[in-house]
């Protein structure tokens, strides 16, 4: 029988499901002992669901209380020991606040929902309404917990429907329970609102919402956003846009066609808070035609060595960064790169000399002015390095996230 460490090397190869075949007593000895690399106890942590040996509850438990264990481990440990009742005073005791290891706080009021803990509701609620995925899904978990052992109505009765966080609760209770949530739609918080959007099923009542001639500009947008991701057809969406007067939002400084640019690629996936304008738009107007990033970047190249300057090869941005993504080339130039969007014909470039700018705009190129750089884009928020407010115009075109 191979060894743990034989079952889980460095780099590839790790074979969990063969570290599920071995007898759980020795995992939970290899997973109490501080001693071994975190990384292959948290992977043994994974193979003991379900079968922790009663034996080793105690050493394991000490474990997840270990305030200088690793915290993956312990995170790992309490979805494993999450159960466990004897837990329950020290997850809801007070120092535990004082634990600030990435994800621990997270797994502490999962357990405490998975122990049944009523008081967690408002602190789960919250967590269930964050932007990232690994919080809002411990929340969630929390309170679906708390509803299976007390009842939704036990959950419900703790909800302050002055929080949006807890109106998001009840929006998704509604939908889980078949009830109609299309109410929620006229929610003064986008969050809300975007979440009935998301969980709303039924076209019918969602046509009836856009169609109703008493519905907020903006329920009604949300209706035909959500009836869109039901249906993929987009003229019901048009119908309620051409019937309220095409509304937008107005951005002043922002031409069209840097606009067209920026909704095509941005509204689609815009983050929750977006006003729901954008996400109409992109649905009901034309997009810009294909770029093609091979041809534009021939001719910036041949543009810059035309009027008699030196640059290196085109680089994409997360390649010029050394990581991450994003929409824009770069031909180096020493301290001057030339910036190429990959949203359409949009060049910059900080370099002082006018002969760069009048090279690349010969060529067809835009130049992007730094005025409209600063532009605000309202209401269409974008994440950006942890945020998820509205960017500038030039962090659109020429965005880069690692």
């Amino acid at each position: 029988m191979p060894s743990i460490d034989e079952l889980l090397p460095l780099g590839p190869g790790k074979d969990l499901p063969a570290l599920r075949a071995l007898d759980p007593e020795p995992l939970a000895r290899y997973v109490a002992d501080r001693g071994n690399p975190w990384w292959r106890r948290r992977h043994c942590v994974h193979a003991l669901e379900g079968r922790v040996p009663q034996a080793c509850v105690p050493e394991l438990i000490a474990r997840v209380k270990d305030t200088g264990d690793t915290g993956e481990v312990r995170i790992a440990l309490l979805d494993v020991l999450g159960y466990r009742p004897e837990l329950l005073p020290w997850v809801r005791h007070e120092d535990r606040r004082d634990e600030k290891a990435s994800g621990m706080p997270a797994a502490l009021l999962r357990a405490r929902g998975r122990l049944g803990d009523l008081s967690a509701v408002p602190e789960l609620s919250a967590m269930a309404a964050d932007p990232w995925t690994r919080n809002r899904q411990a929340g969630e978990a929390g309170l679906d917990a708390l509803a299976a052992r007390h009842g939704p109505a036990a959950v419900l009765a703790l909800l302050d429907e002055e929080r949006p966080q807890d109106r998001m609760v009840r929006v998704r209770m509604r939908a889980r329970a078949d009830e109609d949530v299309t109410g929620a739609l006229a929610d003064p918080d986008r969050a809300v609102a975007h979440l009935a959007a998301s969980l709303a099923d039924d076209a019918d009542r969602l046509r009836s919402c856009a169609a109703d001639p008493d519905s907020p500009v903006e329920a009604a947008l949300w209706a035909a956003y959500a009836l869109h991701r039901l249906t993929e057809d987009a003229s019901a969406a048009r119908e309620v846009w051409t019937r309220l007067g095409r509304p937008r939002v107005e951005v002043d400084g922002l031409d069209e066609e840097t606009r067209a640019a920026i909704v095509h690629a941005y509204a689609p996936d815009c983050q929750r808070l977006s006003d729901p304008r954008w996400r109409i738009e992109v649905l009901v107007t034309v997009p810009p035609a294909p770029v093609d990033v091979r041809d534009q970047l021939r001719r910036a190249a041949a543009a810059l060595t035309g009027a008699g300057f030196e640059h290196g090869a085109p680089v994409s941005v997360g390649e010029h960064n050394h990581q991450g993504e994003g929409t824009y080339w770069v031909l180096p130039r020493g301290e001057y790169p030339v910036c190429v969007s990959t949203l359409g014909r949009f060049v910059t470039c900080h370099d002082p000399d006018p002969a760069v700018r009048r090279a690349l705009e010969a060529a067809g190129f835009r130049w992007f002015d730094p005025a409209v750089d600063d532009v605000t884009v309202t209401g269409l928020c974008v994440y950006f390095f942890g945020s998820r407010e509205p960017l500038g115009a030039g962090d659109l075109l020429f965005y880069w996230q690692d």
